[in-house]
């Protein structure tokens, strides 16, 4: 058979399958879709936020409880109380950051993932995307606590998606098109571009192989005349 670079393009992804599996490809650059680098920049922001979220209040309180319980305690100098009451708080800090911190991770991971896929599957970002995924996600997160749990989860989700969508879609128009619009645009004009190289060079093939032809069949002719 041919190789694969002389072999003709591979057609756009027609369906929404077909685009939601190309998410989580690797281009010829071995590299992921924006889309999905967007997903996992946005989890460790999240991550991050999470844990300042949850952190600092319990940094501030743990510190201040310790000041408060500690007036009995002896201490070798002014530095040891103030470093004591310091760890108190990292402690903390670390505990209740952490906790937050992942919750709060995965909550924007399960929201984009869902998001991002019903806009590739669709093949077009809409506010109902980002409404449906923050009900999916709210009520992932509060299935456990029952039926009413899930409501609210569903009612919360779509509280936060709603905003959260229309605040993208404002960014979005401020650049002109969705990252959707972006990525059906740069695939189309790539295809567009190897369709080009492929017929160029199936064209010079072919009168190479006319050239080759008629060089192999003067010598042919030249010896059919002198018999």
């Amino acid at each position: 058979g041919a190789q694969a670079g002389f072999g003709r393009p591979a057609p756009l992804p027609q369906t929404g399958w077909e685009r939601l599996r190309e998410l989580w490809w690797r281009d010829e650059q071995q590299e992921f879709p924006e889309e999905t680098v967007n997903i996992a920049k946005s989890a460790f922001t999240a991550g991050v936020v999470g844990w300042l979220y949850g952190g600092l209040p319990a940094f501030v309180s743990a510190r201040k409880a310790f000041i408060e319980s500690s007036h009995g305690e002896i201490f070798q100098n002014r530095a040891d109380a103030v470093q004591s009451a310091h760890r108190a708080g990292l402690r903390s800090f670390i505990r209740y950051g952490w906790r937050w911190s992942w919750r709060v991770a995965a909550f924007a991971t399960v929201f984009n993932v869902v998001s991002t896929g019903l806009s590739a599957y669709r093949d077009k970002t809409t506010i109902s995307n980002f409404a449906a995924a923050g009900a999916f996600t709210g009520a992932l997160f509060r299935m456990h606590l029952g039926l009413q749990g899930l409501a609210g989860g569903v009612v919360f989700g779509t509280a936060f998606g709603v905003p959260a969508g229309g605040l993208l879609m404002a960014m979005y128009g401020l650049a002109g098109e969705t990252l959707q619009e972006k990525r059906s645009r740069e695939r189309r004009e790539l295809y567009e571009q190897r369709l080009a190289e492929w017929q160029s060079r199936l064209s010079m093939t072919e009168i190479l192989g006319q050239t080759e032809g008629n060089a192999q069949g003067r010598p042919e002719m030249e010896r059919a005349r002198e018999l």
